[in-house]
């Protein structure tokens, strides 16, 4: 889950070893074993809701975080709306204004206690997240 323009759509992407395309995430997708949903969930009151609804579906929850935003979206603790492991991802990380720090910071402050480094389109920490869902359990059937 992630604001508008984030980098979800294209994280999914990435992680499947699809090439990259822009497209505006409209209603919630389930691809195999990943879920991508519209930012629109972050960027009004139904955050809570959206997570606590789309976890019971998925072993693990990301959180995803622009190094670029000025702002967090993400309430403080909001993981304790969800009864499945969330992690976070910074996105962009090599954007010219990205601030990895601070995204780092705010999602820490959401309850995240592991976070990826991501460019998506230079795959850079893809193979990191993707060792760490195959550490966790078979939860990719693409491979």
């Amino acid at each position: 889950m992630g604001r508008s323009e984030c980098g979800k759509t294209t994280l999914t992407q990435a992680l499947k070893g699809e090439r990259i395309t822009y497209h505006k995430t409209q209603y919630v997708n389930y691809f195999d074993v990943i879920i991508d949903t519209p930012g629109e969930y972050i960027q009004t009151k139904q955050l809570g809701y959206a997570l606590a609804l789309y976890a019971y579906e998925a072993d693990i929850v990301g959180l995803l975080l622009s190094a670029t935003e000025p702002y967090s979206l993400y309430p403080p603790n909001i993981t304790c709306m969800v009864n499945r492991e969330v992690v976070g991802i910074v996105t962009k990380i090599n954007e010219p204004d990205a601030n990895v720090k601070r995204a780092e910071r705010w999602l820490r402050l959401t309850g995240c206690k592991k976070i990826f480094f991501v460019d998506s389109r230079k795959q850079e920490g893809i193979p990191e997240i993707l060792e760490y869902l195959r550490e966790e359990g078979d939860i990719m059937p693409w491979e």
